[in-house]
Parts: structure tokens; C-alpha cells; sequence
């Protein structure tokens, strides 16, 4: 067997699964194996080609799964929301609540959400899918004076930037954002389900309203660089 062996490999899964959805279960190293005839090192070999090239994304104690990237777009003359965004690039979005706590608002974020450190706040940590495959872990504040029930609410509605228009009747929109290609801290690596070394991007971002300025809320978000494309638009302000 020849060193370049495993880009054939590669070469005809990545033909094949060119026509399978997005999250099909792609076949194990050891299934690989029997069937091209060759060393387990030639078929994890072919499968890190694949996920090199994005075309398919490997999940710690899940396995590997065909990939869709889409683009994520950032801008400021669209809703600062993650299931439109992605509704928009032709995905299907869905979270998952993983903790909805009122804490004291940190003094490294008191700048940020314009609001005195110590001041009532809902912590909220999601997981964001894309096309049923986790794509991303979020942290977001939102001070309790802009939607008390906020932590009842979202047992019932996915969206946030849905639940501010409803309880809190805002207006979002996004005020300031910073992309960044990070390497995660623990909790998001084991949230994410990657290894240690791989970078993810991370967004940071504060929404106000629309209307009277107001900050509606601030997040952190650890995006898998195989899942998106971060693409940010700028507008020019008109007159």
C-alpha cells in the first residue's frame, strides 16, 4: 500500500457522500478498514482528510457524521437572533437549555451591560444545533429588569431574542460584536465535544433596543468552525 492510499480512500467516500443529508452517520475506522483492505491508520487517515477539507465533522463518543457548513452572517440591519440566522442560510436551528440561573452580575461585565456589578441578572447557558448537529455553546446576560420571567419563558420558547420582543417588549438589535478564532476553555471544549488544540470562533456580542438604547443582554459564543462560516457585514450609514 502506498503512502497516498488514503486519498483515494478519501477521494471516493467524499464522492459519495456528496448526495447523503447533512448528519448521516458516516462509517467507523474499523468499518473502513475491512472494507478498502487496508490498516486502521490508512482509514483514520482518509476520514481526517475528509474533515480536513469540512466534509465531514468527527464527535467525541458519537462518531463521524456527513458536514454542512453555512454561512453565519452578522450584520447590523438583521435580528440579532440565531434561529433566523440560520432559518436564513437554509438550515434547520434548534437549542437546548442547559442552565437558566439569576446570579449577581459580574464586575468584568458590568461595562458591558451598563449595569452596577452585583445587579440581578439570568445566566443562561444553551446549546445551539445545526441540522440536528451541535454547532454551538453560548453564554448569555440579560438583566432581570428586562425580562423577569425570562427563566419561565424559555421552557417554552427556544428564541431569546423572541422572548425580549414578547415579555419584554423590545426591540433588539445588535449594538457591538467582536469575532475572534479562540481555543475554548474546559467547560466548552467538553460542551463542544472537540479536542483540546482545535479553535473554535467565538462571538461576543451586546443587543440593545432599538428604541430607547437600552442593553438588552450580552453573550459569548463558541461556534465549531466546521459547523459555520462567520461572515460580517458592514453597512454604510445613509443619510
Amino acid at each position: 500500500m502506498t503512502s497516498t492510499r488514503y486519498l483515494k480512500i478519501a477521494e471516493r467516500l467524499a464522492t459519495e457522500l456528496a448526495g447523503r443529508p447533512p448528519g448521516s452517520r458516516v462509517a467507523s475506522e474499523p468499518e473502513l478498514a475491512e472494507r478498502f483492505g487496508v490498516g486502521r491508520a490508512a482509514a483514520r487517515s482518509a476520514l481526517q482528510e475528509l474533515e480536513r477539507r469540512l466534509l465531514v465533522r468527527r464527535v467525541q463518543g458519537a462518531g463521524t457524521f456527513v458536514n454542512r457548513r453555512i454561512d453565519y452572517v452578522i450584520s447590523h440591519s438583521r435580528p440579532p437572533s440565531w434561529h433566523a440566522t440560520v432559518e436564513a442560510a437554509g438550515a434547520t436551528p434548534r437549542s437546548q437549555v442547559k442552565s437558566v440561573q439569576r446570579v449577581e452580575l459580574p464586575a468584568e461585565l458590568a461595562e458591558r451591560l451598563e449595569r452596577p456589578a452585583g445587579s440581578p441578572v439570568h445566566r443562561i447557558v444553551r446549546n445551539f444545533y445545526i441540522d440536528d448537529l451541535l454547532a454551538t455553546w453560548t453564554e448569555e446576560w440579560v438583566p432581570v429588569d428586562v425580562a423577569p420571567d425570562l427563566d419561565l419563558a424559555l421552557h417554552a420558547v427556544e428564541s431569546i431574542d423572541l422572548v425580549l420582543r414578547q415579555m419584554g417588549r423590545a426591540h433588539p438589535v445588535r449594538a457591538w460584536c467582536r469575532v475572534s478564532f479562540e481555543v475554548p476553555p474546559a467547560e466548552v471544549l467538553r460542551g463542544l465535544g472537540v479536542e483540546a488544540s482545535v479553535p473554535v470562533w467565538l462571538v461576543d456580542s451586546v443587543n440593545r433596543d432599538a428604541e430607547d438604547g437600552r442593553v438588552l443582554m450580552s453573550s459569548s459564543a463558541w461556534t465549531r468552525a466546521d459547523a459555520v462560516r462567520v461572515v460580517v457585514e458592514l453597512q454604510e450609514e445613509t443619510k
